[in-house]
């Protein structure tokens, strides 16, 4: 039966004649919806003519709406809900299916998806046969499938299906943007019922290191489950707590324990259907709710008066760690704060307690960023690629892929035969992006199923598409074993998830063609007999990542062939092995090396199979221990497989190796004799002082342009022994302006040596190009009156002792005669006797000898 009243008394119902007229106009419109009015339940049913009479020239489409959401928890309990209202259980009028899961029948009118399941028919079958209507919901979150799933479907609608009807819904959106995508769509705005919620700020009482990949303080984790304490004291009504993920959650829910008395409930994409009907459920006694985003606005949850929000999110990102897209944890934008505050205040006014100063809610990001934007792109870059259109340049998109990030997908791709030269799909490739898979897993269910059998390779695939618990350990062969065994080994759920993939695997590869070997995939399994599960392991998660292969270095160190460092944890039974098949390893900022958290044995032979792609064979002539070493060396990227001696390296890549070196250890390496360390300091001089032609004798600039100085000598030299004979004087003569004339005036300009008014020649030195100094005994100076200059620069002169030590520094000869010289005389004339000391100095006669001598 109908529940009539409680499909009356949803909010969104008043905006139901405007969307019936948009789309019965237009065939496209946008709605604005805000959580908890009926968008996600009560719509679906009035497109598809189960909720009343329509109204505004609206006629119920004669195929199913679609209704499309981002998440698998959020498209069960919508299409519960559904039910619920229409009276009826679930797969009747109203159905669901998502990812090795369907609920539905000949009678289902309205059927609730995931966008991936979408997007899987979408590729098999662009014209959507049986489907009247799709509603892309909570479009606002900017799922990177949500974007593709609405690019592909504008594609449809223009060409092959103008009478499919399209609605893009959304609690917060760009509205002025989706319809603008949608061709100028109507946009209808629902208004929602708010009660006001007051805010209490509640940061940590110390400092928390902020969150690292998926990591997240446990001193944080902590302070949130008192502030759920503190909410639970302080407010009535069940509290409804936001954690980035399900470790998160795990932990706050052991912390709490019984939480003064209340049910403590555990809502996340994995959460069991019964927890997940208990959660949106009324209950009589107080309960703690503790949720990912997904209650953000995909899930109402009533009785909820306060939200504990610890300010974290899960957004995605490539994971490095895998190899794949992944979600690493994020401070929440300011749009997700305001909408997990609103849940408090659904049903009276409520309270949001946030895990954060007031100031840093300010700092954070309005909204989140587009998936698009920030996400690794191979499977988006496949689809597009069978979708036709490789550069997904021509897709309706609201936000274009970043250039890089599409490249570095097209390299992968046709790095696992996916894709062909010009981007477009092959066969295999078609047939990797019907298996719902990250295009690397699809990869290594082909090839690894003629090697280790369907089946098993399907059950080592499923293990890599959800990181399997911790608390499995790092063995990917264990984690196999534990998971086949009875009750799953250490965690049954994940078990039982992994046995539905397996067999959605099992199904996908008999689908596909039975797993026939592609670039790198040797003899059927059968020809040879089963490898064991070590080996079975080791060479699909290869496959999967042929570029985490890593060989061992000594010392419990691995170098992986993507060129990362990795380590085990101490005591891991993989320690020793000679090769491992890396599935999951990270790498925290603080550690030079990556921690690898799940692996496989595996040896030479099949690393070398599965990493063809990555195999190199050639000559390596470089600088590498202070010398020229010139080797044949075999490769597996980074990783060094052979090598010997080359004899007879040839002259080019000899002398890029002598020039690497002279860049890494410096000029130093040819001889400078005091000469040529003169010269180049003279040159710097007139190059800073004089300009026009002098050169610039600097490291930087002699080693960028080594033609025109270091020839014919370089092109001769073998070794760094041969670069030590190399006179750097006659070299750097080379550089000097004799087009121009002027290197006849170097010693004019740049005179080596002085002639002081003792007739002494005193060296000048040129080390400071701006100051050129003349160190000189002072008595050799007596009479002189003006500083000598060089190139019009004035000298400063360092005054000697008699015994060549520092006496007195002066820039101005004739001020230091009238004003220092004085006090430098009374000093030094009873410690130096036997050498003249005048009165007046400036008409004394200069002399390099004592008063004996001189006459004096």
């Amino acid at each position: 039966m109908i529940r009539s009243e409680a499909l009356g008394a949803l909010p969104v119902r008043g905006a139901l004649p405007a969307l019936y007229g948009a789309l019965a106009e237009r065939g496209a419109a946008v709605l604005c919806a805000p959580p908890g009015t009926g968008k996600t339940t009560l719509v679906p049913l009035a497109l598809a003519g189960l909720a009343g009479p329509s109204g505004a020239g609206y006629a119920a489409p004669e195929g199913r709406v679609v209704v499309a959401e981002p998440r698998r928890i959020a498209a069960r309990a919508a299409a519960r809900r559904m039910a619920w209202l229409l009276g009826e259980r679930v797969g009747e009028s109203v159905g669901y299916t998502v990812r090795g899961e369907r609920v539905a029948g000949p009678r289902t009118r309205v059927e609730v998806v995931t966008t991936g399941v979408l997007l899987q028919r979408l590729q098999r079958d662009q014209e959507l046969p049986g489907v009247g209507a799709v509603m892309l919901d909570e479009c606002h979150e900017r799922h990177l499938d949500a974007d593709t799933v609405t690019a592909f479907l504008l594609d449809v609608r223009a060409a092959l299906r103008p009478e499919l009807r399209l609605l893009a819904a959304s609690a917060t959106t760009d509205a002025e943007g989706w319809s603008r995508l949608l061709g100028g769509a109507p946009v209808v705005a629902a208004e929602g019922v708010a009660h006001p919620v007051g805010t209490v700020w509640a940061p940590p009482p110390a400092a928390v290191r902020p969150p690292h990949g998926v990591r997240v303080d446990p001193a944080l984790l902590a302070h949130v489950a008192a502030v759920v304490r503190r909410a639970l004291a302080e407010r009535a009504g069940d509290v409804l707590c936001f954690l980035p993920g399900v470790g998160e959650i795990a932990r706050v829910a052991a912390l709490l324990g019984t939480a003064a008395g209340a049910e403590v409930l555990q809502v996340h994409g994995r959460a069991s259907a019964a927890v997940q009907d208990a959660v949106l459920t009324p209950s009589a006694g107080r309960r703690v709710v503790l949720a990912t985003s997904v209650a953000e606005s995909s899930l109402t949850v009533p009785g909820v008066r306060v939200v504990v929000d610890s300010g974290l999110a899960r957004e995605p990102r490539t994971d490095h760690a895998r190899g794949l897209g992944g979600l690493t944890t994020v401070r929440a934008s300011r749009a997700a704060a305001e909408q997990r505050a609103g849940r408090a205040g659904r049903e009276a006014p409520g309270t949001v307690y946030r895990c954060l100063a007031e100031a840093e809610f300010g700092r954070l990001p309005r909204f989140p960023e587009p998936e698009i934007r920030v996400a690794e792109l191979t499977a988006f870059a496949l689809r597009a690629a069978c979708w036709g259109d490789p550069d997904a340049a021509g897709l309706a998109l609201l936000d274009a892929p970043p250039a890089g990030a599409m490249a570095a997908a097209r390299a992968v791709l046709a790095g696992i035969g996916a894709v062909d030269g010009a981007g477009r799909a092959t066969g295999r490739g078609e047939r990797m992006a019907r298996m719902g898979l990250h295009p690397r897993l699809a990869r290594a269910l082909l090839d690894g199923a003629p090697e280790v059998g369907a089946r098993r390779a399907a059950e080592l695939v499923a293990l890599l598409s959800e990181e399997p618990p911790r608390a499995y350990g790092d063995d990917l062969a264990a984690v196999w074993r534990a998971a086949r065994g009875p009750g799953g080994g250490r965690d049954a759920g994940y078990a039982a998830r992994w046995r539905r993939e397996t067999g959605r695997l099992t199904a996908a590869l008999g689908e596909a063609g039975g797993g026939r070997a592609g670039p790198g995939a040797a003899r059927d399994a059968g020809a040879r007999g089963a490898p064991g599960d070590d080996a079975a392991a080791g060479l699909v998660a290869a496959l999967a990542f042929p570029e985490r292969l890593a060989r061992a270095r000594g010392g419990g160190a691995y170098l992986m062939v993507n060129g990362t460092g990795a380590e085990l944890a101490g005591g891991s039974r993989l320690g020793g092995l000679p090769w491992l098949a890396v599935a999951v390893a990270d790498r925290s900022a603080d550690r030079a090396h990556a921690r690898v958290r799940l692996a496989a044995p595996i040896d030479e032979a099949a690393a070398r199979r599965a990493g063809a792609a990555f195999g190199s064979a050639g000559e390596e002539v470089g600088w590498s221990g202070g010398d020229v070493v010139a080797r044949r060396v075999e490769r597996l990227g980074a990783v060094e497989l052979a090598a010997e001696p080359l004899r007879a390296p040839g002259a080019a890549a000899v002398r890029a190796a002598l020039l690497d070196g002279l860049a890494r250890e410096g000029l130093g390496l040819l001889r400078w004799p005091q000469g040529a360390r003169e010269l180049r300091a003279r040159l710097a001089f007139l190059h800073a002082r004089v300009g026009g032609g002098w050169p610039d004798v600097s490291d930087a600039a002699l080693l960028a342009r080594p033609d025109d100085w270091l020839e014919p000598e370089l092109g001769r030299a073998r070794r760094r022994a041969d670069l030590a004979r190399i006179d750097a004087a006659g070299c750097l003569r080379r550089l000097l302006p004799w087009a121009s004339g002027e290197a006849a005036r170097l010693d004019e300009l740049a005179p080596e040596r002085l002639t002081v008014p003792s007739g002494s020649r005193v060296r000048v030195d040129y080390t400071d190009p701006e100051r050129p100094v003349l160190a000189v005994k002072l008595q050799e100076m007596f009479g002189l009156m003006s500083t000598p200059t060089v190139a019009g620069v004035p000298l400063l002169v360092h005054l000697l002792t008699p015994a060549g030590r520092p006496a007195a520094v002066t820039a101005d000869l004739a001020s230091f005669w009238r004003e220092g010289y004085r006090a430098v005389r009374a000093e030094l004339r009873g410690r130096y006797p036997k050498h003249p000391w005048p009165d007046d100095p400036s008409t004394a006669r200069p002399t390099r000898f004592t008063k004996a001598r001189s006459g004096g």
